[in-house]
Order: structure tokens, then C-alpha cells, then sequence
């Protein structure tokens, strides 16, 4: 079918960074290909984890003590899930639930054992109190004690063996480039530097001044090159966080390289440690010890990419089980209304600009295939065929991209929609239309979006339509939800029934 072209932009968006750059990136930052585990998530699961095995151990010695001895006993059902929830709060209030005390299992563990001990003392406490001696076991409880104990000081020595693994591959990390070199810059870096137990990996410092305000090494770290060559070298490995060190005054600046930079799909900070503007305290937040002010989060993170995940998957796989005479119904239909192959693959953008190749029904001739969509298909076009036309219609050509979903991962079912590589609105790149229009690749694409059921799908023959798509796209990312996402595919459809634009 021939090999697609990688995806056209501006400059800023489709330049290479250099060899150079790109080896003293590797060789500084270890830049890999290995995905990022978000540590809120880690030690979300770990508590989970701890939680279930607590309730775990409490029932274990409930039913081979006391059920034996004096029957079942509902008061237990109570007391082992209240108990392993505060444990759970005891060892939040301690501070080692988190990556660097995951770490030192032997240095955290003592502080792990005086939690779980407190909650047990507390419970006996009660149970003297309100004399509730006939009623629950001393033995269950110190064989709960001691179980319980064990099991948790074993996972938490699994755990440590996990995290230092994650932590070699550098899964664990928060790779993180400084914008701006020269004195703020080395003040943030050093500062940083200082910092124990932190996840940050700085990979160097990229800056537009060139003189001598501005040194080819900044506080121990090289300069990798300008605020271009950073947003060509975040399309090609993984940065996670960036940090200007610019002062709020330099405004002109700032703008200058936010306009290049919030189209990536990063978190940005404005280092606000040497800033002689002050703000109330709660209007920063920190990084280990440093203040920061937040500009940019990264739109769908953390727990809310696990959700999106599961949702995903979990209804696309549904989709495709329920769906699955229909799908076959129009695979039929496409074999029997002209020669060829049932799937038309083609490339389009996906995530931070990404070329992902994604599955349709055929609605056109062969011979007449266009996979770089470098012309748009409109009303009575001759290259697609009378099945293909029905399919286009009602959006069934889209169908098969629940594989996307299901089996490859790299579409969503509700995204901005993936546009091939070399589409066009009025003979223009989309890119050249529209300002920021790289910056709904910051989440993943999606089966049907905001814009869809909003009714603009279809042809882009003037840029005003590709304008819109983009704004609701972007209207989409702001104000992501897992119940957005519900409601665009309820609607989507209803939405169908408007085919005017679709040919």
C-alpha cells in the first residue's frame, strides 16, 4: 500500500532534532522507550494491596481460631476492614506510602510496624473500654498482630525489589528539561539537585539566547539547544515535565516560547524561587522544596488515564462483541460490491503527534485508494464505491477501529478524531489553518468526538470548518471527564443521523 510520509507541521513541529542532540539526550537522560508509571498510581495500588492482605490475615485467623471455637462471629465482619482502613490512614500519616520509602523497605518498615502496632493497641483499647472482651478474641487479635505484621513487612520487601527495578529503567521518573540557562538557571538546578529521594531526572537546559548570558553548561548540565529543538525532541522521546526559570517580568518571552511549548502533551512549570513577585503560598505548589507556578498539567494523567484505559477497553470490547454481526454484515458488502480487500489502512496522527495506523472498512475502488487523504472525498465523488458510499454515510466505515481500541491501544473511543497525514482544508495543511492545531494530539484519538456530535464531521473543503473542529477538540481535552466521555458516546448515535457533510 506503500509506506506514509511522517506527519507535516511548521518548523517547530515536523524538524528533526539533530543527531548530536539527540545522542547527548540519551547518553544524559537514559531516554529509552520505556513508559512512564505514574507514582500516584503506584502507591494507590499499594494501598489497596496492603488493605487486602490486612483483611485477608484478620479473616485467615478469624476462621481457624475463633469460628472453630466459639462459631462465626458477625462483630469480626466489622472490626477487620475498619481496622485495616486505619491502618491504611496510619500509614499515610507516617509518610511511607510513597515511591522513596518503597525504597528503604528496613528504614520504613519500623515506622510501618509502629502503625500497624498503634491501630492494634487502639483496638484493644476499645475493646477494654466497652467491655467488649466476650465479644472479640485476644488470641485472634495478636495472631491477627503478628500475621498481619509478617505479611506486610514481605510485601513491602517484594515492593522495594520492585520499585528498585522500575526505578533502573527509569519507569518511575519524571524526565525534566529547564528552559532559560544563565544564573536563575543554575540557581534551579542546584536547588534541585540538593533534593533526596526525588523522581526528577534532568535531562539538560534549552535556551534561545545564544551570548554569553546563556553557557553551553548550566550548573553541571549541558545545553541541548533552543525552544525549537526541544519540541522536536519531545515528538521523539518521553519529557515530563518542563521548567522555566524565566522571571515573570520577561513577559515577552514567556509567550513567545508558551506558544511553541502548550501544544505538547507535558507538564509546565514557572520556577517562582527567585521571582521578586510574591504570591500567597497556596498559590504555588512545589516541587520537593522549590515553588513552582502551574501553567500546564498534562490533560488526562494519573488515575484518570487508568480509568480512560479501562473504560476503553472495556466497552470497545463490548462494542465489538455486540456489534459483531453488523461488522460482518458490511465486510460481506464490501467483498461482494468490488474486487479487493475488506480493511483500508491508513496512517494518521495519534498521541504527541505519533503516526498511528488505523483500520476502516473499504469504500473505495482500488485502484483508486488515497492513503495520505492528499485529496478529500466529496458529495458524488467517483473513487468511492455504492457500498462505500453507504458505509462513508452513516459512519460504519469506522467501525473496525474498536481493534484500535480493543487490541492495539492507540485510539480512544471518544478523542479528537485522528486526521491523516497529509489531509487539507481549502488546499491549505491543517496546521497552516489553524494556530495550535498540534495541541489536540496532546490526549489520545478517538473513535467520535465533541466536535462529531456537534456536527462537525465530514469534509473541511473551508477552513472555517477545520477552525471548528479544532476549538471543540480543544473544548474537550480542558474539560475531560470519564461521564464526558459517557455522554459523547450516547449521543454519538443520534448525532449520526445528520449526514449532510458526510460523503
Amino acid at each position: 500500500m506503500g509506506a506514509a510520509a511522517e506527519p507535516p507541521g511548521s518548523a517547530p513541529e515536523s524538524g528533526d532534532p539533530s543527531r548530536a542532540l539527540l545522542s547527548l539526550a540519551e547518553t544524559m537522560g537514559h531516554l529509552d522507550a520505556s513508559p512512564h508509571y505514574s507514582p500516584l498510581v503506584l502507591a494507590g495500588l499499594v494501598r489497596a494491596v496492603e488493605f487486602a492482605l490486612l483483611c485477608a490475615t484478620g479473616v485467615l485467623v478469624h476462621l481457624a481460631y475463633v469460628v472453630p471455637q466459639v462459631g462465626y462471629s458477625f462483630a469480626y465482619e466489622i472490626a477487620v476492614p475498619s481496622m485495616a482502613a486505619l491502618t491504611i490512614l496510619a500509614f499515610q500519616a507516617l509518610r511511607i506510602n510513597n515511591v522513596a520509602a518503597y525504597r528503604s523497605p528496613i528504614g520504613q518498615g519500623f515506622r510501618l510496624a509502629g502503625g500497624w502496632s498503634l491501630v492494634v493497641l487502639a483496638a484493644l483499647a476499645v475493646i477494654f473500654f466497652l467491655k467488649l472482651d466476650a465479644t472479640f478474641s485476644r488470641v485472634w487479635m495478636m495472631g491477627w498482630y503478628v500475621l498481619g505484621l509478617g505479611t506486610l513487612l514481605v510485601e513491602r520487601g517484594i515492593l522495594s525489589l520492585v520499585t528498585a527495578h522500575m526505578t533502573r529503567t527509569g519507569r518511575l521518573d519524571r524526565r525534566t528539561v529547564v528552559v532559560g540557562g544563565g544564573p536563575a538557571g543554575a540557581a534551579l538546578l542546584e536547588e534541585l539537585s540538593k533534593q533526596k529521594d526525588t523522581d526528577l531526572r534532568i535531562i539538560g537546559v534549552f535556551d534561545d539566547r545564544t551570548d554569553a548570558r546563556s553557557p553551553d553548561v548550566v550548573a553541571g548540565y549541558p545545553k541541548l539547544g533552543r525552544v525549537d529543538d526541544l519540541v522536536a525532541l519531545a515528538r521523539h522521546t518521553r519529557i515530563d515535565l518542563i521548567i522555566f526559570t524565566l522571571p515573570i517580568t520577561a513577559e515577552g518571552r514567556l509567550l513567545t516560547m508558551l506558544r511553541k511549548l502548550w501544544v505538547l502533551p507535558i507538564d509546565i512549570r514557572l520556577a517562582a524561587h527567585t521571582n521578586k513577585l510574591k504570591f500567597r503560598p497556596r498559590s504555588y505548589s512545589y516541587i520537593g522544596s522549590v515553588p513552582v507556578l502551574d501553567v500546564f498539567d498534562k490533560p488526562i494523567a494519573d488515575w484518570d488515564v487508568v480509568m480512560k484505559v479501562i473504560f476503553d477497553r472495556v466497552v470497545g470490547a463490548t462494542a465489538l462483541l455486540v456489534l459483531s454481526p453488523l461488522l460482518l454484515a458490511v465486510a460481506i458488502a464490501v467483498k461482494l460490491d468490488s474486487k479487493g480487500p475488506v480493511f483500508f489502512r491508513q496512517k494518521r496522527y495519534g498521541f504527541n503527534n505519533e503516526p498511528v495506523e488505523v483500520f476502516k472498512f473499504r469504500s473505495m475502488y482500488t485502484d483508486k485508494l488515497d492513503f495520505t487523504a492528499s485529496k478529500q472525498v466529496t458529495r458524488g465523488d467517483p473513487r468511492v464505491t455504492r457500498v462505500g458510499r453507504f458505509i462513508r454515510k452513516t459512519s460504519m466505515d469506522e467501525l473496525p477501529q474498536l481493534f484500535n481500541v480493543v487490541f492495539k491501544g492507540n485510539l480512544s473511543l471518544v478523542g479528537p478524531r485522528p486526521h491523516a497525514v497529509h489531509a487539507k482544508a481549502a488546499d491549505r495543511q491543517y496546521d497552516d489553518v489553524v494556530d495550535g492545531y498540534f495541541a489536540r494530539h496532546r490526549v489520545k484519538p478517538g473513535i467520535t468526538g465533541w466536535a462529531q456530535i456537534n456536527g462537525w464531521r465530514g469534509e473541511t473543503d473551508t477552513p472555517i470548518k477545520i477552525q471548528r473542529r479544532v476549538e471543540h477538540d480543544l473544548a474537550y481535552i480542558e474539560n475531560w471527564s470519564l461521564f464526558f466521555d459517557m455522554y459523547i458516546l450516547l449521543i454519538t448515535p443520534f448525532a449520526l443521523l445528520k449526514t449532510e457533510n458526510a460523503y
